[in-house]
């Protein structure tokens, strides 16, 4: 109890600690290894409680990021012990300028994120987006950094405006990625509406689905975020979308879904309805005629996939060099 009031105390002082878990989790590097190189190489010092409990600061937590990101990419142990704090920066900024071993970048893009360091930030993404193509580095690399700033997130490591700093960049990414796609008049193309209920924040992932019906050939019709059951069935009224696709993560935790789900397919009643979010999953919500259930990214994938490829839409190889430069 003391050691949850003693980080409390730090964090609405506006001083991030950590415990060695905390650290584990964040450089995924295993408890028992900061220990040997805390007392072998010296490498880190965590300070300690007036009870003796060990915790460690924000500048441990980027050194420590910045050993995990060398040592990824070769460098032995032993000689970052040998190198000055000033020398292992150098080191990191000189491989922020080159192809990063899988896994490394997201060490990379924690450091800028930390720094607030739009350069570097942009340039890892955009030397993977030519080297591999922006669906690969979503799923890659963009979806496993959320996943550890989430973490970062609640446990106060990082603050609002790091966390707003990374949404904003990678929203302008997925916007020039979904612009650089030509809009089709194919007949052949699905119409997709698209929207946010009320209450709903994970923009990010709605504007990846966009790039990815867009990159697949379909017609798409972002509503927006908070769209009310009356603006949608006044935006269905015109567009008359084959399929709408929404997200149900954050809301509806406290009530039934299924409600809602209900009065969607009453105001859309000649469309199919496309639904994916954690409350899908955690409600047990079932398929219906008009409603099918996505319970993860790959699934949503595999079935955009499908349909694309049941329609002879196949991605266009010379598209998808285009969207690496």
């Amino acid at each position: 109890m003391f050691f949850i009031s003693f980080i409390i105390s730090f964090v609405q002082n506006n001083v991030a600690v950590y415990s060695i878990k905390d650290l584990e989790k964040l450089s995924g590097i295993k408890a028992h290894t900061i220990r040997i190189w805390e007392q072998r190489y010296r490498l880190i010092t965590p300070k300690r409680t007036v009870t003796n409990i060990r915790y460690y600061e924000d500048s441990d937590l980027k050194f420590l990021l910045s050993i995990a990101l060398l040592n990824g990419n070769g460098v032995k142990i032993s000689k970052i012990a040998d190198m000055t704090p000033h020398e292992v920066l150098r080191q990191v900024a000189s491989i922020s300028e080159v192809t990063f071993e899988h896994g490394a970048e997201l060490d990379a893009l924690t450091l800028s994120m930390i720094e607030l360091d739009e350069y570097k930030f942009d340039r890892i993404l955009t030397n993977h987006i030519q080297q591999i193509g922006f669906e690969r580095v979503m799923l890659e690399v963009i979806y496993p950094f959320l996943e550890k700033l989430s973490v970062l997130w609640l446990t106060g490591s990082i603050a609002l405006v790091q966390e707003q700093f990374v949404s904003n960049l990678i929203r302008q990414k997925i916007i020039v990625a979904i612009d650089k796609i030509p809009v089709t008049n194919s007949r052949a193309a699905k119409k997709f509406m698209l929207f946010l209920p009320e209450g709903e924040t994970q923009e990010l992932s709605m504007l990846f689905i966009h790039f990815l019906l867009k990159l697949r050939g379909h017609q798409v019709l972002y509503v927006g975020q908070s769209a009310s059951l009356s603006h949608l069935a006044d935006a269905y009224r015109i567009y008359r979308a084959d399929y709408v696709f929404t997200m149900v993560t954050e809301t509806f935790a406290r009530q039934s879904l299924e409600t809602y789900l209900d009065e969607l397919l009453h105001v859309l009643p000649d469309t199919h309805v496309l639904l994916s979010g954690y409350q899908t999953v955690s409600q047990q919500i079932a398929d219906r005629p008009s409603l099918t259930v996505l319970r993860s990214l790959d699934h949503t994938i595999r079935f955009l996939d499908d349909l694309s490829f049941a329609k002879g839409m196949r991605n266009n190889s010379d598209l998808l060099a285009a969207l690496r430069n």
